[in-house]
Formats: C-alpha cells, sequence, structure tokens
C-alpha cells in the first residue's frame, strides 16, 4: 500500500508545532506572560484539529498521544496531562466531525471549544496536584480569554495555508 504524503509530512509540521509553541512562549515572554495575563500557544492542538477536519492521517489518536507524550515532558515534567487531554480532544472531534461540514466558522468554533476544554483540564489537573492556586475566575480572566484570543488570531491566520497543505497532501 502506498503512503501518501501527508504520512510523511504530517509528523513533520506536528513537531514544528510543538516547538512552535514552547519558541513563541520564549520569544515572545515578555508579552505573552504578564503580571496581568498568560497566553498559552496551542499551535499543537491546532495542527491536530485541522488533520481531524482535512487530513487523511493514519493513526491520528496516536498521533495525539505522542504529541501529549513530548508535551508532558519537555513542557511540563509531569506525565498524564497532556497525555490525555490530546487524544480525547482528537476522539471528540473525530466524533463531532460526523455532524458538521468542515467550514472556516464550524471548525473556528469547535477549536474554540478545544481550546476552552484542554486549558480547562490542565488547568484543573494543576490545581488537583497544587500547581496552581488560582481560583477559577482568575484562571479564567488572566488565562483562558487571552489564551482564547491569541490562539483564534493564529487560526484567523493559519487556517487557509493549513487548510489547503492537508487538502494538497491527503490525496
Amino acid at each position: 500500500m502506498r503512503k501518501t504524503n501527508v504520512a510523511y509530512f504530517f509528523p513533520l509540521g506536528l513537531i514544528i508545532c510543538v516547538f512552535l509553541d514552547g519558541t513563541l512562549s520564549s520569544l515572545y515572554a515578555s508579552h505573552l506572560f504578564t503580571t496581568d495575563i498568560t497566553i498559552e500557544s496551542r499551535l499543537a492542538l491546532f495542527w491536530l484539529v485541522m488533520a481531524v477536519f482535512y487530513g487523511k492521517v493514519d493513526h491520528l489518536l496516536w498521533w495525539a498521544f505522542l504529541t501529549g507524550l513530548v508535551f508532558d515532558i519537555y513542557y511540563t515534567g509531569i506525565l498524564g496531562i497532556f497525555i490525555i487531554i490530546f487524544p480525547l480532544i482528537v476522539y471528540l472531534n473525530r466524533e463531532v466531525y460526523r455532524f458538521f461540514t468542515s467550514t472556516f466558522l464550524v471548525v473556528l468554533l469547535i477549536y474554540l471549544i478545544d481550546i476552552t476544554i484542554v486549558s480547562a483540564l490542565a488547568y484543573w489537573a494543576n490545581n488537583l496536584i497544587g500547581l496552581t492556586n488560582a481560583n477559577v475566575a482568575d484562571f479564567s480572566l488572566h488565562v483562558l480569554w487571552p489564551t482564547i484570543v491569541f490562539n483564534l488570531a493564529l487560526f484567523v491566520l493559519l487556517f487557509i495555508p493549513v487548510k489547503n497543505w492537508f487538502e494538497r497532501f491527503s490525496h
């Protein structure tokens, strides 16, 4: 069986997105992490969501699992938060995908929900193990909303090129 180009380039794009998440945070730390706000880049999540809706990627749940593993090891140092969240999001998106068409607005709204789920679950897990002590109101105002705005802006900028890439290489 002949592999499509997406089988070769999807992992490369995923690796780039995972490390861009950290690179953006490092390069723009003075803007993304202030006393008033904390903005978390979610490009790896964006890549996974776009793969669900526009790519024909084999073993996407495993890729999500590996992405979560890398996130946990490289960024948090605690196994179990993203290793569960990323495959969960891919699974939920696949289930939702059956009921909607893959339009810009639909994928944008689903991505908005995904960012909220990922951020809330990460907050809950970090709160559970004592890595944060922020209350829900502070988290929502100072982390969740800035993260949503930032990532939706990136979504609007990257949607067409990434959608075209997936459609081109998934055939």
